[in-house]
């Protein structure tokens, strides 16, 4: 099939590559030029692991091209998706401006029958307004359909062409065939394709993630418990998770989620029901949680030196809001900086692919207040204590001799309970996790 992704950014990308990479034509389609240019030299904007490889591959076989020219794109195509960002609003909403933007071409240089797929994570009745808005400028035919996506990142290759299940959204049986037929080769296993009405797709993907969002703030409010019984999350999270019935996926504690997705989409829930009346008290304290979590470290930090932070240093491994990618959105490691900052500390920190992204959200105050090291052990000369933040593999198995020998004082503050609190006595290291009793 002749295919047209709107928007290269992390759906849009790894969407458009894996649809080239089944045999189908694809162009993936930016305004922003030095993205394009960026990317037809092979140089890949976003940290996904396999995405370089399959990108090169793809392109080397003339299945999947780059371009600014949209009208190109929507002439050619008979599939065209739209994978723009959808930021949300101060009150939470979605912003659909940048979607509306690209039905409003689609319509003006639609030439035939096209079948235009919201593939950007939506409020519902958005496939309406993208109808509404492509009807303006066009008398062909066509239908909207609501594909959302579910990829994690730093696994997204696979979740695409492997998925746990397909979402369509349509009230066309010959657009649904179609879409059936597009992504048959990513289901052979005999995982389903859900067919459904545009609606109920658009809501599916905000409550799956509102509801994964809900198992991380539970295993975080029972983590906090645990702290003040003295029990271990970590026996509890055994206990519950071999129940067929909760399952052990999304109930690890830590210092809360981030990403573009939980924050975005969780907000954007409680937003809708507002619009409809209804006020979602489970997913409304779902939020909270997840904002008082992204600090709960620094009560142990400031009971550990005696409330006062003024002049001390810490050395922070893991910014990005999870291992696998270089993605800082609404990560816990910014709220931490921040608050350490506040109290009058300075952060020394290390990530192995954040660090371009960190100097982009933090800009000025890189330097002062926050340094930012290429290597972990750099990261630690003299530091008051270290701080973990991301699980990254590279965190798990470090030199405990070189780090006690390396702080000023051997103590290590763990958001994601990498370590064993015995092992860490052994090393004569003070240890401080989640929801497990101190070392």
């Amino acid at each position: 099939m002749k295919i047209a992704v709107v928007g290269t950014g992390y759906v849009g990308l790894v969407a458009g590559t894996c649809f080239a990479d089944s045999g189908n034509d694809v162009v993936c389609v930016d305004i922003d030029p030095a993205k394009i240019e960026m990317l037809n030299r092979g140089e890949i904007p976003i940290y996904e692991p396999g995405l370089n490889e399959m990108v090169e591959h793809n392109v080397r076989e003339e299945r999947l091209h780059f371009t600014t020219d949209i009208k190109s794109a929507v002439e050619k195509s008979e599939i065209i998706f739209i994978a723009v960002g959808t930021p949300p609003d101060e009150d939470g909403s979605a912003d659909l401006k940048h979607v509306l933007a690209v039905a409003k071409d689609i319509g003006t240089y639609a030439n035939s029958y096209k079948i235009i797929v919201n593939k950007s994570t939506v409020p519902v009745g958005t496939a309406e307004k993208v109808k509404e808005e492509i009807s303006k400028h066009t008398n062909h035919p066509f239908d909207v359909v609501s594909n959302p996506e579910f990829l994690k990142e730093g696994a997204a290759i696979d979740d695409f062409m492997r998925p746990d299940r397909v979402v369509i959204g349509t009230s066309n049986p010959d657009a649904a065939d179609t879409m059936a037929q597009l992504y048959a080769p990513f289901v052979r296993s005999g995982n389903p394709i859900l067919i459904m009405d545009e609606k109920s797709a658009e809501l599916t993907k905000y409550a799956a993630n509102a509801l994964l969002a809900t198992k991380i703030s539970f295993i975080n409010e029972i983590a906090n418990l645990c702290d003040r019984v003295g029990a271990d999350v970590n026996m509890v999270r055994k206990g519950i998770g071999t129940d067929s019935r909760i399952g052990p996926h999304f109930i690890y504690p830590g210092t809360g989620y981030g990403g573009s997705c939980f924050p975005k989409d969780v907000k954007a829930v409680i937003k809708t029901a507002k619009d409809y009346g209804l006020d979602l008290q489970i997913v409304n304290s779902v939020e909270r949680v997840n904002e008082r979590q992204k600090t709960v470290l620094l009560e142990k930090i400031m009971k550990y030196f005696d409330e006062d932070l003024k002049g001390k240093t810490f050395a922070m491994w893991g910014l990005a809001f999870k291992p696998k990618t270089d993605d800082m959105r609404e990560a816990p490691a910014i709220s931490m900086i921040n608050a350490l900052n506040k109290a009058g500390a300075k952060v020394r920190a290390h990530d192995p692919e954040a660090l371009k992204e960190a100097k982009r959200i933090f800009g000025d105050r890189v330097g002062d207040g926050l340094e930012l090291f290429d290597k972990r052990y750099d990261a630690i000369e003299g530091a008051d204590g270290l701080i973990i933040m991301t699980e990254w593999n590279s965190f798990r198995e470090p030199d405990f001799l070189l780090i006690k020998e390396t702080l000023k004082s051997p103590v290590i503050f763990d958001g994601r309970n990498l370590y064993d609190p015995k092992r860490m006595r052994k090393y004569g290291i003070d240890y401080f996790s989640i929801g497990r009793p101190a070392s």
